[in-house]
């Protein structure tokens, strides 16, 4: 009964001159007026634009997008809700930047040695120590040191001042009956540690993409490697990079060896152990005189890679999700309807970074109880496609039910999926689940008509694969559902389970 309820007050919503949600006569707003494809997609190009360098957490670049955004804010009226009266949420942030000249390079036989190309062949460590270092690679497997699951890669070989070969991830998947017991082993930050523990001096890191979110130790130098010099290193071993994962999943024991290779791993790096980042926080203020201490959260990650070395844009990761917010809080504040509650709209920094602006936000939250955020909306890669799926939509029914009904008379093509959130977290909305808060986490797939090379965490993540329609979509169809939410007497979204085995 209630969730019919719910259709119909979404449904006279979209299509009535007038509609009354719990006694409030509320004038019928074309969405489309307010709000355009084009305006988002300009908001994309902005902020994935030279000028802010890639956004990285720390950096000007990044300072400089938050300042951009918070002048919207200012524009629309939209009052800020971070530290001490003003937008920005301030949180520790040691961080690192690259530079041109960074190399990866195999020696053979004396010959002149094999220079790998940049991007296509290997990415700069984002958290490498600068420097140069040649040495022998030793294969370490998935890196990993577990005496209690009876498992170590380290046995056997001696990396001390050696350059480590190393898969991501753990070698079983969270269906696994003890994936839970392997989840701490499968973070980046323990993996780097691990082999600095073990002697290694540097890195080869079969994870072919630019990644900030990884640990810092002084002088490890260490570089992301594709097929092409895993190929190269296993040549003449008689082992190949699949089957020896394969055979190393598949009997749980370790299968490291020297691998008769000799690397050059060269880093030009500059460390910020002093670094801070920021998240930006800007709120519509409730009228009803106790629901508006009820708020509904939507946003995304502002951050992005920076440079590694080149310019990282980050127009899909995620200038999208940013611009989709701003669509969302624009019609808002344009429309000038009355909201019983709160709606929040929170553009977090270091997201690429072991999440650490949502950790520091859901720990120091700038409103006066956690337990009063009703709902999160995460997006996050919203900007290519033709589809909108959104993640936790079986965990979270009846908050997803509010998007299904809206889209009733809008016809979008709408998924939603349940997600087991026990892996290594990968999406702001992860840490809002583990605090038990009802969260839905939105991304856009399907048929691209883009004429872009979009690649994920490269420089090929720009402007030229944006797809403005889905995003104004999905900005229309977030909006009216928020509309209906935040206007009801009550919201009964059940509450996930806190993990603290997870945040703490």
């Amino acid at each position: 009964m209630k969730k019919t309820a719910v259709l119909l007050i979404v449904l006279f919503w979209i299509v009535s001159p007038i509609v009354e949600i719990n006694g409030q006569a509320i004038e019928k707003v074309d969405f489309r007026n307010l709000v355009s494809a084009q305006m988002l997609y300009n908001y994309v190009d902005t902020l994935s634009s030279d000028e802010f360098e890639g956004r990285l957490t720390g950096h000007i670049g990044y300072d400089k997008s938050a300042e951009w955004v918070i002048e919207k804010f200012k524009e629309w009226d939209v009052q800020p809700l971070g530290d001490d009266g003003n937008y920005l949420q301030h949180f520790p942030h040691p961080y690192t930047e690259i530079f041109p000249g960074c190399e990866v390079l195999m020696h053979v036989n004396g010959e002149e040695p094999n220079s790998y190309n940049y991007i296509e062949e290997f990415i700069p460590g984002s958290t490498s120590g600068n420097g140069e270092i040649t040495d022998e690679v030793i294969y370490v497997g998935y890196g990993i040191t577990a005496p209690e699951l009876g498992y170590d890669d380290y046995t056997d070989v001696d990396v001390s001042g050696k350059i480590v070969l190393m898969e991501r991830e753990v070698p079983v998947n969270t269906s696994h009956e003890n994936f839970l017991d392997w989840r701490p082993y499968s973070f980046h930050q323990y993996k780097l540690l691990n082999a600095v523990e073990h002697g290694a001096a540097g890195m080869l890191y079969n994870y072919h993409i630019a990644n900030p979110n990884n640990a810092y130790s002084e002088g490890f130098i260490y570089s992301h490697i594709g097929k092409t010099v895993m190929e190269n290193i296993f040549d003449q071993t008689g082992e190949h990079p699949d089957s020896i994962v394969k055979q190393i999943k598949e009997k749980l024991q370790p299968r490291s060896f020297k691998t008769e290779k000799t690397f050059t791993i060269k880093n030009e790096t500059r460390y910020h152990p002093d670094g801070v980042g920021s998240n930006v926080i800007g709120f519509i203020k409730g009228t009803d005189p106790v629901l508006k201490n009820e708020y509904i959260f939507v946003g995304g990650h502002l951050d992005h890679l920076g440079r590694c070395y080149e310019i990282m844009p980050g127009a899909n990761d995620n200038a999208s999700g940013v611009s989709v917010t701003l669509g969302i809080a624009a019609a808002l504040a344009k429309s000038e309807i009355k909201l019983k509650r709160s709606v929040v709209f929170i553009l977090m920094g270091a997201e690429e970074a072991e999440l650490r602006g949502v950790q520091y936000f859901l720990k120091n939250p700038t409103i006066s109880s956690r337990d009063n955020i009703k709902g999160y909306i995460n997006m996050d890669a919203v900007g290519i496609g033709s589809k909108i799926h959104v993640g936790f939509a079986e965990n979270y029914p009846v908050f997803y039910s509010y998007l299904e009904n809206a889209n009733q008379s809008l016809n979008f093509d709408l998924s939603g999926s349940h997600s087991s959130n026990i892996g290594r977290p990968r999406l702001d909305a992860a840490f809002f689940d583990w605090y038990g808060i009802p969260v839905l986490s939105i991304n856009t797939h399907g048929e691209s008509s883009s004429s872009g090379n979009y690649q994920y965490h490269t420089p090929f993540d720009d402007i030229s694969n944006i797809e403005p329609e889905i995003m104004l979509n999905l900005a229309e169809l977030l909006f009216h559902s928020i509309v209906v939410m935040a206007n009801e007497d009550q919201l009964n979204f059940n509450s996930g389970e806190v993990r603290e085995e997870f945040i703490k």
